[in-house]
């Protein structure tokens, strides 16, 4: 049987969504080599079609041309789910986005969405996404732009929310917040690529119906964070948008994109 790997973060939702057909829970076209990066190195290593499938800011599309194409299911999307921006003292959010700023990469879908919010930035860091709430606690940036789990927690820092860059988007265009989604490169079989679709999403129905069966898996991979943060993590992220993208959806990856002036992916 073909092995592909595939590629998703080793955050809740993902180690949530997709322990069913990592494990061979549901069934699937090919067996599945697991690699778990950070979303931003998964990112980078689309560039160059380093994975069968993987996961991928919205924000890193551009870069990745036609090397890859969206799946329909398994993707981070919906309504209250965007990144903060966050300092040590209370203010607007174009202040904070003068000053130096802590981003969690280049082509995350975060940073798009900041970009697209204030264009006059002020000086840009890329850290590792779990390193920003302590660089602003420690005063070595202004602010920061926080994804995943910081977003449960930065307040145990000290540190106040300045905006909400999804209730931004969404205010603009009354459209969900696309996070990031699952690709197959171009070269994989396009039946192999639907099969794997389909698997996915029987992943996170599996998921849903057995809340537990992923505990062991998600604690693994997830340990530093408390239950209670891990619990929080997987209901916000995991929702019927990873079952599968509707037609709102794509409308709203078509116009993050577009404003971006750039060119949509293939869907």
């Amino acid at each position: 049987m073909r092995r592909l790997t595939f590629g998703f973060s080793p955050c809740p939702n993902d180690t949530f969504a997709f322990h069913a057909l990592v494990h061979g829970l549901v069934a699937a076209p090919a067996a599945v080599e697991p690699v778990l990066l950070d979303i931003e190195e998964l990112n980078r290593g689309a560039r160059t079609g380093e994975l069968d499938v993987t996961k991928l800011s919205f924000g890193a599309f551009p870069a990745v041309g036609d090397r890859y194409r969206l799946l329909r299911s398994g993707a981070a999307f919906g309504r209250g789910v965007g990144p903060l921006i966050v300092a040590r003292e209370a203010g607007g959010l174009e202040d904070a986005a003068r000053g130096r700023v802590a981003v969690p990469g280049r082509d995350t879908t975060a940073f798009l969405l900041l970009r697209l919010a204030v264009p006059d930035l002020g000086e840009v860091v890329e850290l590792r996404y779990d390193r920003i709430v302590a660089a602003v606690a420690g005063a070595e940036v202004d602010a920061g732009l926080i994804i995943h789990e910081s977003r449960f927690t930065y307040a145990e820092d000290g540190l106040i929310a300045v905006a909400d860059l999804g209730a931004w988007w969404e205010r603009e265009t009354g459209l969900p917040v696309p996070l990031a989604g699952i690709c197959a490169r171009a070269d994989v079989d396009e039946d192999v690529a639907a099969g794997i679709e389909s698997a996915i999403k029987a992943s996170v129905e599996y998921a849903f119906a057995h809340p537990d069966a992923s505990r062991e898996y998600v604690r693994t991979h997830a340990h530093e964070l408390s239950e209670e943060v891990r619990a929080a993590h997987i209901e916000l992220y995991v929702n019927d948008y990873s079952l599968e993208l509707d037609d709102e959806a794509l409308e709203a990856i078509d116009r993050l994109l577009g404003r971006a002036t750039i060119a949509s992916p293939r869907v």
